[in-house]
């Protein structure tokens, strides 16, 4: 693998940008060369549209900066409401014809104007033989949403080569570090989005984003117990104690997360009805959301299968006179996908 193959990965969420630069090593390691994230000012992101796009591309450009991260080709991700994944079953044919298919018939499969979204997929080889029939991944992306990432890139002197799906990203995070053939609920919990990507057999079963994230808990926290919202997110991480109010921050707890965990179990059901010969594993978590204090116990009391807490850099080499094991551990949860994306190669 050549020095500069590797992407950028960038994560912009609602709530603060995450970058890592990795490089190839021996034996078909990674080792981590820059990391790091920065806050984002309130509201410049939505839904994963750019509605500030100068104030983001400030903070990444300083990012990058302060990082001293010389490779200028990027890989970024989407989600939200203008991208559509959807997994669809067609009958097995050659990559040229299962192209010509799918954009000819792409429109019955995505609620936009075709002209209006970039289209990709993935056969899943679910079927090969010209008998059968197999499982395709199908992903469409708004062209105006995609469009404002590149002109903010552009801006920065970055050359964006590589777009993906938060969900995906997470997945090839979770494959390099973990078995690559497993049945497990991916749950990245950002500050406005919930992702859930559940694998059968180590392969995309239901990709979902939900808006709904850990602002809503600080929030519940902040109005319930009467405190500032800075205050509130000490109290969600577990930082600061209150224990006289301690009744009401688990009456705010219960509230939000009884909502998530129902959201969960809507994408497991869906999940084991289509796979019942792929019975869940367990669930990961990642996200900023995913380091609420108490969460992991009380959505595998809730669900019934283990919950672990996602470290993306479980096999990831490091100079620790350099990089501080301590920050890794502390930024771990919110850097599944930033690593995910690190790991692709870029093929211009």
């Amino acid at each position: 693998m050549a020095k500069n193959d590797l992407v950028l990965g960038i994560d912009i969420g609602s709530h603060s940008v995450k970058v890592c630069q990795l490089k190839g090593a021996a034996a078909g390691k990674y080792n981590i060369t820059a990391l790091g994230s920065a806050m984002l000012p309130e509201e410049s992101v939505s839904d994963g549209n750019l509605e500030s796009p100068e104030e983001v591309g400030e903070v990444i450009g300083q990012l990058v900066k302060n990082l001293k991260i010389k490779n200028k080709k990027v890989g970024f991700t989407i989600s939200g409401y203008s991208v559509i994944v959807k997994k669809i079953n067609l009958a097995a044919m050659k990559p040229a014809e299962l192209e010509e298919h799918i954009m000819s018939e792409a429109e019955q499969y995505i609620p936009f104007d075709i002209d209006d979204v970039y289209i990709d997929f993935q056969d899943l080889h679910t079927g090969t033989r010209p008998d059968q029939r197999t499982d395709v991944m199908l992903v469409a992306a708004k062209k105006d949403v995609v469009d404002d990432y590149l002109t903010m890139f552009a801006g920065l002197k970055l050359n964006p080569v590589l777009v993906d799906i938060d969900g995906f990203a997470f997945e090839n995070s979770y494959e390099y570090n973990y078995s690559a053939n497993e049945n497990v609920a991916l749950i990245d919990i950002g500050a406005s989005k919930m992702n859930i990507n559940v694998l059968a057999n180590g392969v995309s079963a239901v990709a979902r984003d939900i808006l709904i994230g850990s602002n809503q808990l600080t929030d519940e926290l902040a109005d319930t117990l009467g405190i500032e919202l800075d205050e509130a997110e000490a109290v969600k991480l577990g930082t600061r104690q209150i224990p006289e109010m301690q009744d009401k921050v688990v009456e705010a707890f219960n509230a939000t997360c009884t909502k998530w965990v129902l959201e969960i179990k809507k994408a497991i059901d869906l999940y084991q009805a289509n796979n019942p010969q792929f019975p869940l594993n367990h669930i990961v978590l990642s996200g900023g959301g995913s380091k609420v204090v108490g969460l992991t116990d009380f959505l595998a009391n809730e669900t019934g299968v283990p919950v672990d807490l996602f470290n993306p850099f479980a096999n990831l080499l490091y100079n620790r006179k350099k990089i501080d094991p301590v920050y890794l551990k502390t930024i771990g949860p919110e850097m599944a996908i930033a690593t995910g994306i690190a790991m692709r190669t870029s093929i211009i």
